[in-house]
């Protein structure tokens, strides 16, 4: 069975026919020569206060002399932390993975005094959905919105000072959500200060600096050394570690990426929690991304299918000849 460089194991996925890949096409991620592995990369950059994310992507970009860079999420100028910045080829993931789910750490100063237990109290109401409308700097329509936050911790509380972390859904403004907890206390309030420490599944666990990233490049240009680049730069394929996967034959990767759908016997291994009219991502033997689509079936019926679509392809990631196509291995046989 498949062991895969994102972490599954063999008991999540059914084996619907279990195949080689030949070694003559594609290329293991990690594997991938240099300038491939930058292209087909991300890197998780602790984003600084006072630059906007747009410069911290256009930075990225010279240092590592590439043409495209994109990020997945917008932190404003005033906000730290977690800012996934996707490379070249890598760009073409930003739009699946903007809706994550993020998390922050959030100082909230109240403009009077309160107790532990009405602070407790008034945050907690704010566990579920709420509405909100944009702040005025935001760049959003300023309408009212509906956005769920999953959970709110209170971390210190420090005369009028709050330190909470909150789990909430992508577009939800903390700022303003520290401005309502303070017309609901009847006290006012506003957020002092505001660090991301997750999107989806990107950590602080994984961020290092403009300074790591630059460092790292220019060692292995100069001096040849990989090693530290590699570290910081992760293989795109890292990044939809979240998100339910097929394995496919190597024989029915380039129809795919010449824009045909997935059919169900071009399907090697289906992971257990594909679910019909969900994202799933399409992945080589050798752990590939080629891409990203719907799919049509839950897994249990994909295991029984002997023809027929699978799934809706809706964005294909891999270049076109990676690997031969079906009728030329025929051919050749």
């Amino acid at each position: 069975m498949i062991k895969s460089i994102i972490g599954e194991v063999e008991n999540s996925f059914y084996v619907k026919e279990d195949v080689n890949t030949d070694e003559e096409y594609g290329c293991y991620p990690y594997k991938r020569p240099m300038e491939e592995y930058i292209k087909k990369g991300f890197v998780c950059i602790d984003k600084p206060m006072g630059p906007s994310s747009h410069e911290v992507v256009v930075w990225v970009r010279r240092i590592l002399g590439v043409k495209k860079t994109g990020h997945a999420g917008t932190l404003d100028p005033r906000v730290t932390g977690v800012l996934p910045v996707f490379i070249e080829n890598a760009t073409k993931l930003v739009r699946f993975l903007q809706g994550s789910e993020k998390e922050y750490i959030a100082l909230m100063r109240l403009h009077s005094d309160a107790s532990e237990e009405e602070i407790f109290r008034t945050l907690n109401k704010f566990v579920g959905r709420i509405y909100q409308r944009p702040p005025l700097k935001s760049a959003v329509k300023k309408r009212l919105r509906i956005r769920e936050i999953y959970g709110i911790d209170i971390l210190e509380v420090d005369g009028r000072d709050v330190l909470f972390k909150v789990r909430c859904e992508a577009g939800t403004y903390i700022r303003k959500l520290c401005t309502d907890v303070g017309e609901v206390m009847g006290k006012g309030a506003h957020m002092q200060e505001l660090r991301r420490i997750r999107t989806g599944c990107f950590d602080e666990s994984m961020c290092y600096t403009l300074h790591d990233l630059l460092d790292a490049y220019v060692f292995w240009k100069e001096e040849g050394e990989e090693k530290y680049l590699r570290k910081i730069i992760k293989p795109m394929e890292v990044a939809v570690a979240n998100m339910p996967k097929i394995v496919i034959k190597d024989t029915a990767v380039n129809a795919i990426c010449y824009g045909a759908n997935l059919m169900a016997r071009g399907i090697a291994y289906v992971e257990k929690n594909v679910k019909a009219g969900k994202n799933v991502a399409i992945f080589t033997l050798k752990h590939e991304l080629v891409a990203i689509g719907k799919s049509l079936r839950d897994a249990e019926d994909i295991v029984r299918m002997r023809s027929g679509e699978v799934v809706d392809i809706t964005r294909v990631i891999m270049e076109r000849d990676t690997y031969m196509t079906a009728w030329k291995v025929k051919k050749q046989l």
